[in-house]
């Protein structure tokens, strides 16, 4: 069976060696050994000045949102992982969508500033599939209007953006370490903000509010990731450029021998160097689309129709219509894409696809 995504093991030699620091240690969460070290190593490799690691990766949204949000309007894609729009509900927030760039695939900025009302507290945007949105206009309209940024980061690990991590963007960038993702701890994610104090507040929220054992800073809740978390995390840590290097080739592939006459792929933005984290392709209708998934599936492949539906359908955000985002979610499909892939499974799939 060939999945849309498959997650990359370290051998498990290397993943005991580093559960075995944790016997040693006798230290199971709350900042242990084995987290410093992981926040430490990725700080280096994403030349970022800041990391606060968290067990999953819509916490660091739901903390960012409860900060910066003030339970207003939350101006946001419809194009996103679901994720994105439940985090600003579930801190009582409201969400605004904005509908998205079809070339590109992340929020029209050129739309922002018409959906800014007296009760907009912040933009929430997503990075689609790891290609930035347009950050300079953004940040622009937000320090026009005096609003906060947080940037749905979880797709961009490694990402640079303009010479530098896309993650140095923002008010508040996060991050998913999910199983599915490049870099992965099982379940994870991490949060980054470059105001000393801001992230001081991003950090100790993410800590039940904890100032030392007996006192407390504010309101926080239990986003902590453990001992056993940054242990997977230490084992796949010296993979990195071996997977991403084993993706790109996949990627290579698929646009060296994909119909692209009649598929449309993701335009990646400018100055960006890419991760290859995911590969969307949108067909000419939903109709064909179904048509080369069934035939994929009867094959044992199961890609993935990644983003959908369009956020603003879903009941409870009731968002007004967004026809591009519901058009290019009804298209859309995400081919397999994983270090491991075999070559011959890569040539079905072209062929598949080539030949609906």
């Amino acid at each position: 069976m060939i999945n849309v995504t498959k997650t990359f093991f370290p051998p498990i030699e290397e993943y005991n060696a580093q559960v075995a620091r944790i016997w040693e240690n006798q230290w199971l969460t709350n900042r242990g050994e084995l987290i410093v070290e992981l926040e430490q190593n990725l700080k280096e490799y994403l030349n970022i000045s800041n990391i606060t690691i968290t067990n999953n990766g819509t916490i660091p949204l739901q903390i960012a949102l409860k900060i910066l949000g003030n339970q207003g309007e939350i101006i946001t894609t419809p194009f996103s992982y679901v994720a994105t729009s439940a985090a600003i509900v579930w801190e009582n927030c409201t969400a605004v969508f904005v509908d998205i760039d079809p070339a590109h695939l992340t929020i029209n900025e050129t739309k922002i500033e018409a959906a800014i009302t007296s009760k907009t507290t912040a933009i929430l945007a997503t990075h689609v599939f790891g290609n930035p949105c347009n950050i300079e206009a953004i940040e622009q309209i937000a320090a026009k209007h005096g609003l906060k940024v947080i940037y749905d980061a979880a797709h961009a690990f490694g990402i640079v953006y303009q010479g530098k991590s896309i993650f140095e963007y923002g008010d508040v960038s996060t991050c998913s370490f999910h199983a599915t993702k490049l870099f992965h701890t099982g379940e994870g994610g991490a949060m980054f903000a470059n105001d000393e104090k801001l992230r001081q507040q991003l950090y100790y929220s993410h800590n039940f509010g904890h100032n030392g054992p007996l006192d407390f800073h504010g309101l926080g809740i239990n986003g902590k990731i453990s001992e056993l978390q940054a242990a997977m995390g230490l084992a796949v840590f010296p993979y990195m450029d071996e997977i991403l290097k084993a993706r790109k080739e996949v990627v290579d592939y698929y646009n060296s021998n994909l119909n692209l006459d009649r598929l449309q792929t993701m335009r990646i933005r400018e100055n960006t160097e890419w991760n290859y984290s995911y590969y969307p392709v949108i067909f000419e209708s939903e109709a064909q689309l179904l048509d080369v998934q069934k035939a994929l599936n009867e094959q044992q492949i199961f890609p993935r129709r990644y983003f959908y539906p369009s956020l603003n359908t879903i009941d409870y955000v009731k968002g007004q219509k967004m026809p591009i985002s519901e058009d290019i979610a009804s298209r859309i499909l995400c081919l397999p894409l994983y270090k491991g892939i075999e070559q011959v499974d890569l040539e079905r799939i072209v062929g598949l696809v080539n030949e609906i």
